[in-house]
């Protein structure tokens, strides 16, 4: 029977995306005057995106989530082949070190993040036919792979751990292959430690960032130096100083460090607040689901979504070394923003059903 959707879900998603226009305008319009002369470059293109975002989003919220079940063989081979056009020279563009992205004019699309929506689809339609995993892993890890070659280390990871807790939650997993993959997954990890010097320089710096204070250890230093004098109130909006040149492109990764700065504890407790809300209605949504593929899908969303919010988090703090994740919502970024309000749509959808 078909009901209203998650109201407080959608009011928790629309404060975040404004606040997260508002601070992007905070920590970003030193930077935009500097480099584009245009102080309100960065907002004005967040402030579209999320404009479009919210338009998808209540759009999809009305599209029967099950629409998604005949075509998610589509949607994932849509989305291998977007990423292997990415990895083509003149086709994909190169941005912060990473061959990522499809330039269009001054914006960029970034199909590793709708790979994350896509391969949720097609995991959700498998766990719901199908007992034995292997094949889904096999595919994730190839798509892992694949985005390793642009690099994107932290999107690759978010995308193997949302498939990996869908797994698990299934129940289809033993114990003592979870311990296997986890042994995988760390000998896999150090090979890539390996083969790219830079990501080892990353964790000597994350274990000791005064090391290399002027290279890799800069960001988390002068993160916790933007942390660390909000206090309870902060120091006030628009008042940062780490965004004067001393924190690389604070509207991006390490958004979170301004909004501790700028409005202290509280500011984290709010914003905490609306993702915790987030993430409580979203697994609610999963478990009250009666439909196997509803239920997966769902879990899959707000799983993926939860562990990149966490990881960003344990980031900006100096819990783990530099992986390159946006804050959901927060974040600079249209790709990031427009997936995650397709996400939520579905998860919306999936609530009218529950």
């Amino acid at each position: 029977m078909k009901k209203g959707i998650e109201w407080t879900l959608v009011i928790s998603i629309i404060l975040l995306g404004i606040f997260g226009l508002i601070m992007i305008y905070s920590a970003s319009y030193i930077w935009a005057e500097y480099k584009y002369d245009d102080a309100l470059k960065y907002v004005k293109n967040q402030g579209l995106f999320l404009i479009v975002g919210l338009f998808l989003m209540f759009a999809i919220s009305k599209i029967d989530y099950y629409h998604y079940y005949n075509k998610s063989k589509i949607i994932i081979i849509g989305c291998i082949v977007l990423l292997l056009l990415v990895l083509i020279p003149g086709v994909g563009t190169v941005r912060n070190g990473s061959r990522s992205w499809f330039g269009i004019g001054s914006f960029g699309i970034q199909p590793s993040e709708f790979t994350k929506l896509g391969l949720i689809i097609f995991t959700a339609k498998y766990l719901t036919n199908h007992k034995k995993i292997m094949p889904v892993l096999i595919l994730t890890l190839l798509i892992f792979g694949i985005i390793m070659f642009q690099p994107d280390f932290g999107t690759g990871t978010i995308i193997v751990m949302s498939i990996m807790g869908m797994l698990f939650a299934s129940g289809k997993m033993s114990y003592k292959f979870i311990f296997r993959m986890i042994i995988l997954g760390i000998a896999g990890v150090t090979g890539l430690i390996i083969i790219a010097p830079y990501r080892l320089a990353r964790i000597l710096s994350f274990l000791n960032p005064w090391s290399d204070p002027l290279g890799s250890g800069f960001q988390i230093i002068q993160s916790l130096y933007a942390i660390g004098p909000g206090g309870l109130f902060g120091l006030g909006f628009g008042n940062s100083i780490q965004k004067h040149f001393y924190l690389p492109e604070p509207q991006t990764d390490f958004i979170f460090s301004i909004i501790s700065e700028e409005f202290g504890f509280l500011g984290i407790l709010i914003i905490s607040t609306l993702f915790i809300t987030i993430i409580v209605l979203g697994f609610r949504i999963a478990l009250n689901c009666e439909e196997s593929f509803g239920k997966y899908l769902c879990f899959g969303i707000i799983f993926g979504f939860a562990f990149q919010t966490l990881m960003n988090l344990m980031v900006v703090v100096g819990l783990i070394p530099v992986t390159g994740v946006t804050l959901p919502f927060l974040s600079y970024g249209g790709s990031s923003l427009l997936i995650t309000m397709c996400s939520m749509g579905v998860v919306l959808n999936i609530s009218r059903y529950v």
